[in-house]
């Protein structure tokens, strides 16, 4: 029988010498005690996987507004698929699977309905008010908004988690680290929550262009423009002896997926030994290790460019992205006007921590469906309530 004190036994062992481990955690923010059969990471993910705000992601946008198809990813299958890749490169460089599993898992719990359009909005009304950003929302969900304890609010989860989820950042997650948080505003993240960064540029990249070419806002003539993606698609035209696109498409996104997470394994191994780093000390005060090859960098940077010009600003995506913004603010200014409107648990919050702010959490943890759902309550006549 393998307790806890056996996993962190065989992580003291088996992991790098500069990975988290859990048998060194700074803590939590309210005492508990130790699991008997779980690290302090694996408790933190089973915390995330069982919470309200986790469930919800299988109903929010990921692009494409949920009524647009079942086929296309939500926020819970790139989390998931997030997750997957994550973990393919925290092993191979000896880390701990388990805390990039769990920052991997909550890495998009603070996002709002109709995805980036929706978190613009919210800024955009709290504008004077603290604003809106994902990953300080993703803090404040596990800290403070899930209710599933007696004797505080929150998930309790790990400075390690906590700070996955605040220090998440990619090209369009730049977390705010003020003096309003206990984490050193100039020092880097965990390798694990590196890595978790890497795979979401990863992971939205490969599959917005698979749901982008499924949904035919993307065309096959416009990637093979790509260089990464021509050469690829090129090749197992050549190799795979079939006359089916789809499998040559699937293919060839498999693999483009394999090919970044080589190149971040092995990119960030010899990083870690250019810089000869020893601890997660040397982690904490170096630039972030975790990383593309330059060349990789400059590839991936035309699939982006591709993606935002043909995908992400194509008519139709446009045209969802502006109704979700009019859905958004509609809905706020209702519960602004009259509170008396919000559900009792969010009404009791009032005066605890401001109207705007309770408004703002309510929308922010609603899912398209609901949302969309809740607009017709509110502003179509004869509507059940």
């Amino acid at each position: 029988m393998q307790k806890r004190k056996e996993i962190e036994q065989i992580e003291e062992e088996h992991l790098a010498p500069y990975a988290a481990k859990s048998k060194y955690t700074k803590g939590f923010k309210h005492p508990q005690k130790d699991a008997e059969f779980r690290s302090v990471y694996q408790r933190d993910r089973d915390r995330i996987v069982h919470s309200t705000a986790f469930r919800r992601l299988e109903y929010k946008t990921q692009v494409f507004v949920n009524h647009e198809g079942d086929y296309y990813r939500t926020r819970l299958t790139h989390t998931i698929e997030v997750v997957q890749i994550a973990r393919s490169i925290a092993r191979p460089l000896q880390l701990n699977e388990d805390l990039t599993e769990a920052v991997a898992l909550a890495h998009d719990i603070g996002h709002t309905p109709f995805g980036h359009s929706g978190e613009e909005m919210l800024n955009t009304l709290m504008k004077g008010s603290g604003g809106f950003e994902h990953n300080v929302q993703g803090l404040r969900v596990v800290d403070e908004l899930e209710k599933r304890y007696l004797k505080f609010n929150g998930l309790n989860l790990s400075y390690e988690t906590r700070e996955g989820i605040i220090r998440h950042k990619t090209e369009y997650d730049m977390p705010k680290i003020t003096d309003t948080y206990e984490f050193p505003k100039n020092q880097s993240p965990t390798l694990e929550t590196q890595i978790v960064s890497l795979a979401d540029e990863i992971a939205y990249n490969s599959h917005d262009l698979d749901d982008g070419l499924k949904s035919g806002l993307v065309s096959l003539q416009k990637l093979n423009e790509i260089p990464i993606w021509r050469e690829i698609y090129e090749h197992f035209g050549k190799i795979l002896k079939t006359s089916n696109e789809e499998i040559i498409k699937k293919k060839s996104i498999r693999y483009l997926i394999g090919v970044q997470i080589k190149n971040v394994v092995e990119n960030s191994e010899a990083r870690l030994k250019e810089k000869k780093i020893s601890s997660i000390d040397d982690v904490s005060t170096n630039p972030p290790l975790i990383a593309f090859s330059q060349e990789m960098n400059e590839r991936n940077r035309i699939l982006k460019d591709s993606l935002y010009n043909n995908l992400y600003r194509h008519y139709k995506v446009i045209k969802m992205a502006d109704k979700a913004k009019r859905f958004i603010k509609d809905l706020f200014e209702v519960y602004i006007k009259n509170p008396a409107q919000l559900p009792p648990d969010f009404y009791a919050r009032l005066d605890s921590d401001g109207k705007k702010r309770v408004v703002c959490d309510y929308i922010a943890g609603m899912t398209d469906r609901f949302a969309q759902d809740e607009y017709t309550r509110l502003f179509v006549p004869y509507a059940k309530m």
